[in-house]
């Protein structure tokens, strides 16, 4: 078991998420830089898919109650163990009833902390990840939550001991200061004038504060529509750029809906959605073609 002390912004558990059910009305969830997730599975010897916390930009804090391999990945960040400081990026050897403190990211906004064994709390639909939309899943954690592990593989024995000596510095980096992501158009490009197409990608937009795991809003050129009527909702997928009368456009993550009745100008293709789940708000974002 791991007890949490501090939960930190917002604290959840992830997998690689549920797809498969978005004709039930959900998304496939998962963790928003799922690299970053099975990079940190790696390091302690778990499957890539295995779940693990995602922190969002002021980490978290837990206490361990066995000896157990942990290693932080994703958007850099100081990590503690009994206020001892230890390498980011490498797997860390902690001994029983050791506080373990995550602190908050130096860039990026989202680390992830992976346990040999992974996190073991009861599959909804085959996935131990939190939705944020449909409320699936854990809840988001909270001081005082008890989370199980599962048990271990002889891998990730190699992890860094407190005893052995000095860290070596971690090798993650993780929040660009300017993000480019690739775009197809589609499938409602036609509900957009050329000159708002051409302005989608010519110019640069600037990720909002109100970005979260349903969605990367962006704030820019408005998109002028050559069609006002109303569009009857229809199927919404991972990162599809979905635009609101307001003309901003939403690039849809991990947790969005599954239909949606504004129109879809493009899709962002999926292993650039990364660079926006580490992007902080401020962030210059552009599109460019994807063929």
């Amino acid at each position: 078991m791991i007890e949490v002390v501090r939960s930190g912004l917002l604290t959840t558990v992830q997998d690689l998420g549920r797809p498969g059910y978005a004709h039930l009305g959900v998304a496939r969830s998962g963790a928003l830089d799922a690299p970053a997730l099975a990079r940190g599975n790696r390091l302690v010897g778990n499957p890539d898919g295995a779940a693990g916390l995602e922190t969002t930009l002021n980490g978290v804090t837990f206490r361990t109650e066995v000896r157990t391999t942990v290693a932080v990945t994703g958007a850099p960040s100081p990590i503690r163990v009994d206020a001892e400081p230890v390498p980011f990026g490498t797997a860390i050897a902690v001994p029983a009833g050791a506080v373990v403190e995550v602190g908050a990211a130096e860039s990026g906004v989202r680390a992830y902390v992976t346990f040999a064994g992974g996190v073991s709390v009861a599959p909804v639909l085959g996935s131990r990840s939190t939705d944020t939309l449909s409320a699936l899943g854990p809840p988001p954690l909270r001081p005082g939550f008890v989370l199980p592990l599962g048990r271990s593989s002889p891998a990730g024995t190699s992890a860094f001991d407190l005893d052995a000596g000095d860290p070596a510095d971690g090798v993650d980096e993780a929040g660009p200061p300017d993000v480019v992501v690739r775009l197809r158009f589609g499938p409602r490009h036609d509900w957009f004038s050329v000159t708002a197409r051409d302005a989608l990608m010519e110019h640069p937009y600037t990720l909002s504060v109100k970005s979260n795991r349903v969605g990367a809003r962006l704030t820019g050129t408005a998109l002028s529509r050559t069609i006002a009527g109303e569009l009857p909702s229809e199927g919404i997928v991972l990162g599809a750029v979905q635009v609101p009368a307001d003309g901003q456009p939403l690039v849809f993550l991990a947790d969005h809906p599954t239909t949606g009745g504004y129109p879809v100008i493009g899709v962002v293709e999926a292993a650039d959605l990364p660079l926006l789940a580490q992007a902080r708000p401020g962030t210059s974002v552009r599109f460019a073609p994807w063929t």
